[in-house]
């Protein structure tokens, strides 16, 4: 019972924010996929795409060079709850 309370709150409420939200949201989906779910139409939003829009001139738009460029010093990269963080201060910064 609670898992559909939250299920129905994400998918209400919530907007999804990745670095590269095709391989994030492709991986959502398989999930989904995997466990015979309907995928919800999440808000999804990427802040690489962002990024490229609204800074320019940077050598790669990565996420440890975005979030150095939004002021986040991503000391763990590829761990997940950090690049979490980092995704989230660069959101805050450009969306």
């Amino acid at each position: 019972r609670s898992l559909v309370g939250s299920e129905m709150c994400i998918r209400d409420r919530l907007t999804l924010v990745a670095h590269n939200k095709a391989f994030d949201e492709s991986c959502l989906k398989a999930v989904f996929r995997m466990y015979g779910m309907d995928y919800p139409d999440y808000d999804f939003r990427c802040t690489l795409q962002a990024s490229r829009r609204a800074i320019k001139g940077l050598p790669d738009y990565r996420l440890h060079t975005v979030a150095a460029w939004c002021g986040y010093r991503l000391g763990q990269h590829h761990h997940a709850l950090a690049d979490a963080e980092a995704c989230a201060w660069i959101a805050r910064q450009i969306i």
